[in-house]
This record gives structure tokens, sequence and C-alpha cells, in this order.
């Protein structure tokens, strides 16, 4: 009996199918498609915008091929079944043949940017207990430690000219498929680690949310090296038998309507800042360009509510909203068969139990209309397998049989679901998922702050950033902004650099000593003092 099994027999279980016990995810993904179809269109990747031809296309049969080459190659190499792979290579294809060549050998990939610090790369690395690391070649001089395995982009390259292939590895529906480092409750990320059945996991989406089938041309307007990409641009369509196109060239606005057009795109997802920036930036002849596309699909971060009629109202479509979490996808959205409903997110895809439970504890689902903290029934085969090395975290989310996220929630009468934020404090900032303890535990050293507190920030209705609320170690040598923005550029990735900097005399906190992180706005100015 696997873990989530033990929850079947529960009045609030999930109700859609189980998993086979013997499950290899890569297998589920794209062996079937390989078998059924080898000759299909799988991905298509573009460069240029403007290009008449696509950088790549692959069919099934070669992305298989591809994938295969991969396993053998990285067992060749002395990496067994349960082994971490930390992946930092550049946008393209070669990441995502690599992600799920490693999951087809029974390894377990850990998608991560090229964008990360050294030391932040040193984090994960240490933290995951990686047996390899697969690089770009720009950082091949990451000082690596001894005795873990450094894969070159010219490795990977070599193993896909001349490995030899392996068969899918025979994995169990609860063995460890990959890892995704996400934001945790301390000032260093947490691993979400997944099982094989994660892929299983996502079928609810197909209908609940994608309307998808084999005939489709899904583009994504993400990098391969996100999870968004990997899992709703690569894993939903191969899983359908469907055709995945990506992008790897410079984005502007006006390349989408290009790039739907060019690649005949039928399903289009992208976060709410892309949308935006396609209606506000997109010339009138380039939103003409949309002839083959049924739909939008948007993910990532809270959009503003005026997005949606705007877009339908220029393009003539719908988008379809879904909100998830690094723990389990998506799980409550709209689709081309459930409208939209104002001020709300959707309903619970088919066959997922989600609930509200109360906000302080008890396992007892509120009433409908009651405001509270949403909850998964851990039946659910989408939920991950747990927290990688952080037991004090886990215990946090697990309520009996109840996974609760940390996301303030009211479910009406007829399921559609009304969010009210977060209670974890977790930032979404730019489409990022990023921890205020990780941010201000790099500014805290900066030799002229005394105390810093992050917050989300909203500066228009469709656009959050990250502030830093700075105490000054002394009002006679303030820190210039300038100063702090540089400071934390050389320690932390991009996306998660504050945006905003705000001197304040204080910040506000409980008795205690905790900071209360919603009241950081209201803490007094140190120009309103001098003033």
């Amino acid at each position: 009996m696997t873990t989530h099994d033990r929850f079947l027999d529960s009045p609030y279980a999930f109700t859609g199918p189980q998993p086979p016990q013997g499950f290899n995810m890569a297998a589920y993904v794209i062996g079937r498609a390989a078998r059924a179809q080898p000759g299909k269109t799988a991905l298509i990747v573009y460069d240029d915008a403007g290009a008449r031809q696509a950088l790549e296309t692959w069919t099934y049969a070669d992305l298989e091929g591809a994938v295969l080459r991969l396993a053998g190659g990285l067992l060749a190499r002395g990496l067994r079944k349960g082994d971490r792979l930390l992946i930092r290579l550049d946008n393209t294809s070669s990441y995502a043949l690599l992600f799920f060549a490693a999951i087809a050998a029974g390894l377990v990939p850990i998608a991560t940017s090229t964008q990360l610090t050294a030391a932040e790369a040193d984090f994960l690395l240490s933290d995951s207990q990686s047996r390899a690391v697969a690089l770009a070649d720009h950082l091949l001089d990451w000082r690596v430690p001894g005795g873990i395995d450094v894969i070159g982009a010219g490795d990977v390259a070599e193993m896909l000219r001349s490995a030899v292939a392996r068969g899918y590895a025979a994995t169990a529906v609860d063995d460890p498929a990959y890892m995704v480092y996400t934001s945790g409750t301390t000032a260093n990320p947490k691993g979400v680690l997944h099982a094989h059945r994660a892929a299983w996991g996502r079928r609810p989406m197909y209908q609940g949310w994608y309307g998808i089938s084999a005939a489709d041309r899904m583009l994504h307007a993400g990098a391969f090296n996100w999870t968004f990409t990997l899992g709703s641009g690569l894993t939903d369509p191969w899983a359908n038998g469907a055709t995945a196109i990506i992008y790897t060239g410079e984005k502007s606005p006006e390349i989408w309507p290009r790039l739907i057009e060019a690649s005949g795109a039928t399903l289009f997802a992208a976060v709410p800042g892309v949308y935006r920036q396609i209606l506000k930036y997109a010339r009138p002849e380039d939103l003409n360009r949309l002839a083959t596309l049924r739909h939008g699909l948007m993910a990532g971060e809270a959009p503003p509510d005026g997005l949606f009629d705007a877009w339908a109202a220029a393009t003539g479509r719908q988008i379809h909203e879904a909100l998830g979490m690094s723990e389990i996808s998506t799980f409550i959205s709209c689709s081309p068969g459930l409208p939209r409903r104002s001020g709300t997110i959707g309903r619970a895809q088919p066959g997922r139990s989600v609930t509200v439970l109360p906000e302080g504890d008890g396992e007892t689902p509120l009433a409908p209309g009651e405001p509270g903290l949403l909850a998964v029934h851990r039946s659910d085969p989408g939920l991950m397998l747990g927290y990688w090395q952080r037991s004090e975290e886990e215990r946090d989310v697990w309520r009996g049989e109840w996974f609760v996220g940390g996301d303030f929630a009211a479910i009406d009468r007829d399921g559609y679901v009304t969010h009210h934020g977060r209670a974890n404090d977790i930032m979404k900032a730019l489409g990022y998922r990023v921890a205020p303890q990780e941010v201000e535990a790099v500014l805290a050293r900066h030799p002229k702050i005394a105390d810093v507190g992050c917050s989300e920030l909203r500066v228009r209705d469709d656009l959050s950033v990250i502030a830093a609320y700075v105490v000054p170690l002394s009002l006679e040598a303030l820190p210039d902004r300038e100063e702090i923005m540089s400071f934390a550029a050389s320690r932390l990735a991009p996306y998660k650099c504050p945006r905003e900097i705000v001197l304040v005399e204080g910040l506000p906190r409980t008795a205690n000593g905790k900071l209360l992180r919603r009241a950081l706005g209201t803490a007094p100015r140190v120009h309103e003092h001098e003033a």
C-alpha cells in the first residue's frame, strides 16, 4: 500500500482513477505516445520569432530515442537509482531531454536556474546531496566539491550522439521522480520531493483546465528550466499525444502573436504579466494573428480582474486561470467547460477533494462561504512525497488526512473558490515564489542595516514586486538605495532581489518579537521622522 492509498477509504478521498503500482513517469509521458504515434511531432523549438522554419522539430520517436540514450549515458557514468542530479543548463532542449532522461533512468533530477549565485547553487547542491550536476558552459568554473560528477553541456551532446539507450527503469508509483526547490519558511529554500505518480496526478488538469486533446499544439511562454514549463508546457501535452512548442529567443510582447500564427498553436500558457504586456504593447494587427488559438491558460500569480475582459475584447478568446503550488501543481481552475465567475479562481478539478479548514486547528471542513485554510486530501496522487530533510516544516502542512498549503480561501455552495491571500508570507513577484526570510537573511548582513523585513508590494493593480523595509544602523550614515540593491544583486538571483527599498524607523512586531509582515507598509519612514 502506498502513502496516499492509506486515505482512499475516507469519504473525502480523491475520486479519480489511481495509477498502477509499477509506474515510470517518463514512460507514461513519452513512451506511450512514442509507441502509438512515433512519427507525430512532439516538440518544436523556435529561437527566432521571425524565422520561416523552427530551430528544432522532434517526433515522438526522436524524443524517446534521445531520452533513452541520455538515460543510458547517465547510468554509464555510475549514477544509480535514486541519485539526485542537479541541472543548471541553458535554455535549450537539452535541458528538458536530460530532465526526462534522469526520470526514465530512475534518478531524481532537480531543475534549477542558471541565474542562481554561486552561494545559492552551493546550498542546493549540498542540501540535495546530489551525486552529479549538469552545467552550462559558462558555469563550468563553479567550484564543485570532489566526488560529484560534473556533466558539461558538451557531455550531454556526446551522450545524445553515442550513448547506448536503456529502457525505462522499473520504478514504483511512490518512488522519488524529481525534486523542486521552492521558498521555505526559513532563510533557505526547501526541496519538494515528488513521486513518479505526480504525472498521473496531473490528469485532472487535462479537461479541468486545458481542455486538451492529441490534436492540440501547446505554446508555453516559459523557459525549459521553469517547472511551469516542464509541467504544463511539456509533461501534459506529451502525456496527451499533443505537440509542445517552446521559444528560446529574446522575448518581447509582440512575438507571442507571431509565434502563435507561425506555429499554429491552439493553446497558449503564460503568467498574467505576459498577457498584460501583449495587450499593452502588441499592435492591433498582431492581435489578429490568433486564428488557430482556442484559448489561453494562466497561472503563476494573481491577475488583475480586468485582464480577462480586456483580453476577450481584444482577441475574442478566453483565458482560463488556475491556482497551484509546488507541492501539487495546479488543482483549482476554470476551463472551457467551466465558465469563470468574477472574483473566484474556479473550482477543484475533477476527482480532486479540496476543502477549507479552520485557521487555528481542526480537521473538520468548514461550511460553504466560511474563510479558512485551503486544503487538499492526502489521497490525491498529485501531492508531493514530502519536503526533503525538512521534517519540522512537514509537521506544519499535514493535518490528519489533509494537506494544508497556507492559502486563505472560501468555497461557495457551487464549489467556486475565492482566494483571500496567503498565510505563510510567501511572496509572489513577477511570477516567482520567494520566501521573505531568504531575502532578509542576505540584507541583514549589510553593514549599514540594523534590521530588515520584506514583503510583497503591489505597485499597480496588475504588478507586485518585492519590497525591503530597512532599519538603518545609524541615521548619520543612511544606506543608499543603489548600494543595497547592488549588495542584494551580488548574493541573490535577480528574481529574488527587492525592487523597492524603504527606510523605516523600526519594524512592527508582536509582544513576543515576531515580525508583523503584513503591517510593514505602516512602519514610520525615516524621512517622515526627520521632517
